[in-house]
């Protein structure tokens, strides 16, 4: 029984790989129609009121429905293993890309980031398809470390927090995008790549990213707090400067440090972009390279 459900969260989750790879074609498309609008050609900005695309409708629709199979794959990982699904790399990759299509969802109800869709859609594909291929492993019994209550709340807000961290990177991607069209144009240059024209200004998509990462950096702020009462209660300390625990903290400075120049006059714009996106790349880099080639208390890659 345990081995048919991993076996159907494997279909399940090739199938909503497969959804969103159609899902990011669609977008993709969105993008390409958006740069050859007649009005935007002609003008070189954004109507004020852009209906959404076929395409569009399309690739969120789809977006939705890839997100229910990974969600599928996510429960049945779960239930197969008797356990929560975050015992690996493989699991918690699982769950992270899960939450952040999750996010992304949500998200349109408050404000409107289906442009971020083709960004999404990729990322999510391509983190499936690395961790598939690289870090799957099957199901096996809980660590003893991992065995306590802590594992749900410590990795719960740990995969939010990620969840968010993506969003306010892609925003800021598009942020640098943005300003170098607008520097552009200021000189009288052409502007370049002409979809930048239907996206928000390069300020909105700052206070965006801005607004994103602030949520996330709450909850990676929790993930800290749990890890530390976490490692008390299994290791009788609170810190011990083991590698997974010192880049943690490293991201958390780097998130604080973002935080802190966007709302500091001097350092808005394009060096708090980088920031931005120097920071998220300390978050892959703790999730890949630290979690494969360091060891430590915190090495439960499952490798």
């Amino acid at each position: 029984m345990l081995s048919e459900l991993e076996h159907y969260s494997t279909i399940s989750l090739y199938s909503a790989m497969i959804v969103y790879a159609i899902a990011f074609v669609f977008y993709a498309v969105d993008l390409a129609n958006r740069s050859g609008d007649p009005a935007v050609v002609a003008t070189g900005s954004a109507p004020a009121k852009q209906p959404r695309s076929r395409s569009l409708r399309i690739g969120f629709s789809l977006t939705v429905l890839g997100f229910a199979l990974h969600l599928a794959a996510t429960i049945m990982r779960g239930i197969g293993a008797e356990r929560v699904p975050w015992a690996n790399m493989y699991e918690f990759a699982l769950t992270a890309t899960c939450a952040i299509v999750l996010i992304f969802l949500l998200v349109q109800f408050f404000v409107d980031l289906r442009f971020l869709g083709t960004l999404v859609t990729g990322m999510t594909v391509l983190f499936l398809g690395v961790t598939k291929i690289n870090f799957y492993v099957p199901i096996v019994p809980l660590p003893p470390a991992l065995d306590s209550y802590w594992l749900v709340i410590h990795i719960l807000v740990a995969v939010l927090a990620v969840a968010f961290l993506t969003l306010s990177f892609g925003l800021s991607v598009l942020q640098l995008l943005q300003t170098r069209r607008e520097n552009r144009i200021s000189a009288g240059e052409p502007g370049g790549l002409r979809l930048l024209t239907r996206l928000p200004t390069a300020v909105r998509l700052e206070d965006l990213s801005y607004r994103v990462a602030i949520i996330g950096f709450v909850f990676w702020t929790f993930t800290l707090i749990a890890g530390s009462i976490w490692a008390e209660a299994a290791w009788s300390r609170y810190w011990g400067w083991d590698t997974k625990e010192v880049w943690t903290f490293v991201i958390w400075v780097l998130y604080a440090g973002f935080i802190h120049a966007r709302a500091t006059r001097g350092w808005r714009g394009t060096r708090s972009a980088w920031l931005s996106v120097i920071a998220y790349t300390a978050v892959i880099f703790n999730f890949t390279i630290v979690n494969v080639f360091f060891k430590g208390l915190h090495a439960y890659s499952g490798l």
